[in-house]
């Protein structure tokens, strides 16, 4: 079994370090707050507080990457509001503490944002065109690790995130006058993303890029009004469109070449 730190014990990285531990692994958890920090501690975590920021890392990192055989990156950039952070920069911190404490491998937690507004099918192979900020900082993020000849990375592009407790159709619920309702969904449930990391670990599937999206895409306007429905709620209104159109995150890497299965479908 190995040693894994997760840095960033959120939505995400809690269950998956949950489940890894399961698995027999010795987990690490990085998290900014005390009260999470105990709580990570009881269910048999091994807890660091630490705060990354762009100019330093507050906390024992050195303990975190101690003898770590894979540390897992899933700290999304913070470019909303008024604090709007580098994020390119943050990471570059924690390179810097990687390549110090001799890190082997790198599973860096990223989005599909990347790839921006290209239409149609769009691959692992598919050059990334950001048109966001936040999509252009992961990008930059991923080749700090990429580029390091030191340390196998793998990149995987998560669509956007649903589960149990976080689904858009809660916020868009009667909304009026939407646009792009023709669009295609490209989301991934929370186990799915769980199941993937785990294959990837298991595998040992290095230095590689992954899109993570679910198989089936259908229009935003067909999607939404459905799981409206199904949680007897206001299904949205989006303005009347004739096409569909936008673009399909498929996974040529995941689906065809490793033969993994999705589980858990964005309908769940």
């Amino acid at each position: 079994m190995s040693k894994i730190a997760i840095i960033g014990c959120g939505w995400l990285g809690l269950p998956l370090a949950e489940t890894l531990l399961g698995k027999g692994h010795d987990i690490h958890g990085s998290t900014t707050s005390e009260q999470k920090r105990v709580r990570l501690h009881q269910k048999g975590i091994n807890a660091f507080l630490l705060i990354l920021s762009e100019h330093a890392i507050e906390g024992d990192i050195d303990g975190f990457l101690r003898a770590v055989d894979i540390l897992i990156i899933n700290v999304p950039p913070r470019l909303r509001g008024s604090k709007k952070e580098n994020y390119v920069a943050k990471i570059q911190q924690l390179h810097t503490a990687a390549r110090k404490a001799h890190i082997p491998n790198v599973i860096f937690v990223s989005s599909t944002s990347v790839y921006g507004d290209v239409a149609g099918n769009v691959t692992e192979a598919t050059k990334p065109v950001p048109n966001t900020e936040s999509g252009r900082q992961l990008l930059q993020a991923e080749t700090v690790f990429r580029n390091d000849s030191h340390i196998q990375t793998t990149i995987v592009r998560f669509g956007g995130l649903i589960g149990a407790d976080r689904h858009p159709i809660n916020m868009l619920s009667g909304r009026t006058g939407l646009t792009n309702g023709g669009n295609f969904v490209n989301l991934i449930h929370l186990n799915d993303c769980i199941r993937i990391l785990k294959f990837i670990i298991d595998h040992q599937w290095w230095n590689e890029v992954f899109n993570g999206v679910y198989p089936a895409h259908p229009t935003k306007q067909e999607y939404y009004r459905s799981e409206a429905f199904k949680r007897g709620l206001e299904p949205p209104h989006y303005e009347k469109e004739n096409l569909k159109k936008g673009k399909k995150v498929v996974s040529e890497n995941l689906y065809s070449v490793k033969k993994v299965s999705l589980k858990t479908s964005i309908h769940s």
